[in-house]
């Protein structure tokens, strides 16, 4: 009795402890934890005022705004000239001349504001143009380097209303440095000039002979070599043999 009771007993115990090891979750290894998010700015202001195509489409701005302001300020002067003659001239015009220099006056008045506000409007325009133009040039450059400093996350220097900036994240000098060597990397092709083709000889025994080059006569005594032509005519008082 007392053998049969200690086998039952640890019979018991092995089967209380087996679910007690399988409630035991495996060991998981724990993951990596992710590097740090890498960040950057790029002061595009700076892009656009120190690259070269930053400063040839601003130059193209400037040239066209000083054009513009040449010609409203050239009408802006005569119209203070024709305004001084109707001041200063006062009692000793008459009507028609008063009448006259009035509505000049009058359609330079509204031909400034006019020419005024085209001019504005040329103007943006031509902005418009050479800011999409510029970042669609620089978009390549910037979004190269990114990827190889391994940047996730791109500020605007400008736009971000950051109040410190850490100069190690600045990638500014280098957007610049890339954005002028692609620029001159990239010269415009020439045109090939078009090159003359000789003209095609014809084969021997077929063509026609030029019209400037006379035949060839035979020596005197001997007639033309068969099969090479139609020989030349008897001379004036010889006899066809």
């Amino acid at each position: 009795m007392t053998r049969r009771f200690t086998i039952a007993a640890c019979s018991s115990v092995l089967f209380l402890s087996a679910p007690a090891f399988a409630q035991q979750p495996p060991a998981v290894a724990a993951a990596p934890a992710p590097p740090p998010l890498r960040m950057a700015f790029v002061d595009l202001q700076r892009v656009a005022a120190e690259s070269t195509e930053g400063k040839a489409a601003n130059a193209k701005v400037s040239a066209l705004t000083q054009t513009k302001s040449g010609d409203i300020t050239a009408k802006q002067k005569q119209l203070e000239g024709d305004q001084q003659k109707l001041q200063q001239g006062g009692a000793v015009l008459n009507d028609a001349t008063r009448g006259q220099l009035q509505k000049e006056v009058d359609r330079l008045t509204v031909e400034i504001d006019r020419a005024q506000q085209d001019a504005q409007a040329e103007v943006q325009e031509l902005q418009q143009q050479q800011l999409a133009a510029f970042q669609d040039k620089l978009r390549p450059v910037v979004e190269a380097l990114v990827k190889e400093l391994g940047v996730g996350l791109l500020f605007s220097a400008g736009d971000a209303g950051a109040i410190y900036i850490d100069p190690s994240l600045d990638i500014t000098a280098e957007v610049i440095k890339r954005f002028d060597a692609a620029s001159t990397s990239k010269p415009a092709a020439a045109a090939p000039a078009p090159t003359a083709k000789p003209p095609a000889a014809a084969p021997a025994g077929r063509g026609t002979p030029p019209a400037a080059t006379p035949p060839a006569t035979p020596p005197a005594g001997r007639g033309a070599a068969p099969g090479r032509g139609t020989p030349p005519a008897p001379a004036p008082g010889t006899t066809k043999p």
